[in-house]
């Protein structure tokens, strides 16, 4: 008698299953996933949550939260709206976040790609650099470029770049010289393939996990470097950030508390769902760390 053959699961249930087998794999991944993807609904719905610009004066000052209807966060010491400056705070630190990291992010996985393949004198003189840029004080390297240039979310994100790519740097050398020994790799030089070339095809494409995984952790760090800045006076003055409405509410903080709390919660909660999505990430990425968890 014949084995029955098990039966495939039908399409429209093969996404179910995948996200089951992540939530499964990578716990950490789907918590951080669902707290950022709350974050974003509300920097994107933003206009749609509250009708009051968070610039504006809109209300009496030192609203407490939940003593007005109209104003569920109440309002600060010049009678803005908080809830909108929640909302709209989101969209920049967002921003900020994603931008330095996929910045940071490539420009270290291209020198870290370059130093690993190339070897040699190359190897040697990318990773002087790389260490210049890794032993300088990422927040006063942040302060002096932002001051000598300008407050700007640019500058901002530039300069949080700037002081992140080592990191990935290294990690993504420490793979291209495993990957450059590779057999497809030594293929590609025998048939005439360019330096480059091979680089950018086999190279590259097969040392991008350590970089996707340090996107969320670099972006969090960009986050909380806004926020000093911003609690420093050094912020874009023409937005409103989390670490402006920080900074603006310390001089209320015995007396107006909420003032300072609600958008520190809030810088609180995306870094920490950036954090549990780079380490569900690094689970998924590294089975061997998984299983290892598993037996804890």
């Amino acid at each position: 008698m014949s084995r029955p053959v098990p039966l495939s699961p039908s399409r429209p249930l093969r996404p179910v299953l995948t996200v089951l087998r992540i939530v499964r794999e990578a716990p950490s991944l789907a918590a951080g996933a669902l707290m950022l993807l709350a974050i974003a609904v509300i920097a994107l719905g933003a206009r749609h949550i509250t009708a009051y610009d968070p610039m504006d004066m809109v209300g009496s000052p030192f609203v407490w939260p939940g003593t007005d209807a109209g104003f569920p966060l109440g309002t600060d010491m010049m009678g803005r709206d908080i809830t909108s400056g929640i909302a709209w705070g989101a969209r920049v630190s967002l921003e900020i976040g994603i931008a330095a990291g996929l910045l940071a992010a490539l420009a270290g996985a291209l020198v870290g790609a370059v130093a690993g393949f190339y070897g040699g004198f190359v190897d040697e003189i990318l990773m002087r650099v790389t260490e210049f840029f890794q032993t300088m004080p990422a927040l006063l390297f942040t302060i002096v470029m932002v001051v000598v240039v300008r407050p700007s979310v640019a500058t901002i994100i530039l300069s949080v770049a700037l002081t992140s790519w080592p990191q990935v740097a290294r990690l993504v050398r420490a793979e291209a010289l495993r990957v450059s020994r590779a057999e497809y790799v030594q293929a590609a030089r025998v048939i005439g393939m360019s330096r480059p070339r091979i680089v950018v095809t086999h190279v590259l494409p097969n040392v991008m996990t350590p970089a996707i995984v340090m996107i969320s952790i670099l972006a969090g760090n960009a986050i909380l470097t806004e926020a000093v800045l911003s609690f420093l006076g050094l912020g874009d003055p023409n937005v409103i950030t989390w670490g402006s409405m920080i900074g603006s509410g310390r001089e209320a903080l015995q007396t107006a508390w909420y003032m300072t709390a609600i958008p520190g919660g809030a810088v609180l909660l995306t870094v920490l769902a950036l954090n549990l999505l780079g380490n569900g990430l690094n689970d998924l990425a590294n089975p061997r760390r998984r299983a290892q968890r598993g037996t804890l």
